[in-house]
């Protein structure tokens, strides 16, 4: 690794840490363990680090404000689902899962779904800690984001094919292009709901980050202050399987 790239990462991971207290499974174990009354728990892994081989093609010259909010090597884990799946079939998310009775905690069940789905070798991964947890109460699931380092990168892979289609890394200058931001419609029953959504591209080919994925996307780079201005009122289509 360059020094730049050295320096990218260390400033990346220190504002990523900023923003969690550290993980203290003894503290939140109660909460985070599966519980046979109210929502589900599950945990998904939200892990960054510096790409390795396919950084962002966007430059300085890029960004209406100057220089960029993150370094162009900086990247993303994300997956897409299997279209034959029942539940959200073909979207893009984060690794993780329910949390298991034999998971310590939401920070156990998040890296044992990151190797169950994406085949990472876990042990390069540094957890930073964890971000509050966020209902969904469609799914009646208490999903905690749990927000990792990849301290040493190891290969990734579809380990299921009836599981995931795609699993891939992001470089984070793409999701903050303004050029490829966007808010998703949802209409049912006369009510509306408007959510942000981003478009990536993968070796696999395009794809629309959107719904829960995206709204902790949205979130975690607004607490960053890594958002660039972008257009709200874009509405971006939604795949035909939403």
């Amino acid at each position: 690794m360059t020094i730049d790239r050295r320096e990218t990462a260390v400033a990346a991971r220190a504002a990523l840490a900023g923003v969690v207290g550290p993980d203290r499974p003894a503290a939140h174990g109660s909460l985070d363990r599966r519980s046979s009354t109210g929502p589900r728990r599950a945990a998904v892994l939200m892990l960054f680090g510096v790409l390795d081989d396919v950084p962002s093609t966007r430059t300085p010259s890029d960004h209406p404000t100057g220089a960029p909010a993150v370094g162009r090597d900086l990247d993303v884990l994300l997956l897409a689902r299997a279209a034959t799946l029942r539940s959200h079939p073909g979207e893009v998310a984060f690794p993780g899962g329910r949390i298991d009775p034999g998971d310590r905690d939401a920070t156990a069940a998040a890296l044992r779904e990151a190797r169950e789905e994406t085949g990472i070798d876990t042990a390069g991964v540094e957890v930073l800690g964890t971000l509050p947890a966020v209902p969904l109460e469609h799914s009646n699931h208490l999903v905690r984001p749990v927000l990792g380092w990849w301290r040493e990168p190891s290969p990734i892979r579809v380990v299921d094919e009836r599981e995931s289609a795609a699993v891939f890394r992001v470089p984070v200058a793409d999701l903050l292009d303004p050029a490829r931001r966007g808010v998703t419609v949802l209409r049912n029953g006369g009510r509306e709901w408007r959510g942000p959504a981003f478009t990536v591209e993968s070796a696999h080919g395009p794809h629309l980050v959107w719904g829960f994925t995206a709204g902790l996307l949205d979130a975690l780079f607004d607490r960053l202050g890594w958002t660039e201005p972008w257009d709200a009122d874009r509405v971006v289509p939604l795949p035909p399987t939403a």
